[in-house]
C-alpha cells in the first residue's frame, strides 16, 4: 500500500472529525445556553452534560471513522481525543476568538488535524520514527504553548 492509501485514511479521518468536532461545538453551545444558568450551583450538572456529549462523541467518531475505512475505529478515536485535548491545553495560551464563526472555524480545525493525526499515529504502514517524531511534537506543544503563555504575561 502506497502513501496515496495512507494520505487518504488521513484525509478521511480528518474530514470525519472536522464535522464531528463542529457538530460537537454547536451542540455543547445548545447545551449551555439551555443550562442558562449564571451561579456556581449549576457548574456540575452543566459540565456534567458537556463531558456526557464529548463521550457521546468519541463512541459516534469511533463508529463514523469505522464507516469510511479508518480502521481501527476505535483506537482512532481515543487517539483523536488524546490528541485533541494536548490540542486544546495548548490552544489556551492563544487569544480566544470574537466571532462565534471564527471560534467553530477553530474547533473544527483543531478536531479535523487531530483525526488526521490520530489516523497517522495509529498506522502500522507508517514508518515508527515518524510517528514517534510525531506523537513528540504532538506532546512537545504543551510546554511550548506553557513557555508562550507565560512571556506573553511579561
Amino acid at each position: 500500500m502506497g502513501a496515496g492509501v495512507m494520505s487518504g485514511r488521513w484525509a478521511r479521518a480528518s474530514v470525519v472529525c472536522a464535522v464531528l468536532g463542529l457538530w460537537w461545538w454547536l451542540t455543547v453551545r445548545l447545551a449551555w445556553a439551555g443550562v442558562g444558568c449564571a451561579d456556581w450551583g449549576c457548574l456540575v450538572p452543566a459540565v456534567g452534560l458537556v463531558v456526557v456529549l464529548s463521550v457521546a462523541l468519541v463512541a459516534g467518531s469511533a463508529y463514523a471513522l469505522e464507516r469510511v475505512g479508518v480502521r481501527p475505529g476505535r483506537r482512532v478515536a481515543l487517539t483523536a481525543a488524546g490528541t485533541l485535548v494536548v490540542i486544546r491545553l495548548a490552544g489556551e495560551s492563544l487569544p480566544s476568538w470574537p466571532s462565534p464563526l471564527a471560534t467553530a472555524a477553530a474547533v473544527s480545525a483543531a478536531f479535523a488535524s487531530a483525526g488526521a493525526l490520530a489516523a497517522f499515529l495509529t498506522d502500522r504502514r507508517a514508518p515508527r520514527r515518524r510517528r514517534i517524531a510525531a506523537l513528540t511534537a504532538v506532546l512537545a506543544l504543551l510546554p511550548a504553548a506553557l513557555a508562550c503563555a507565560l512571556t506573553r504575561g511579561l
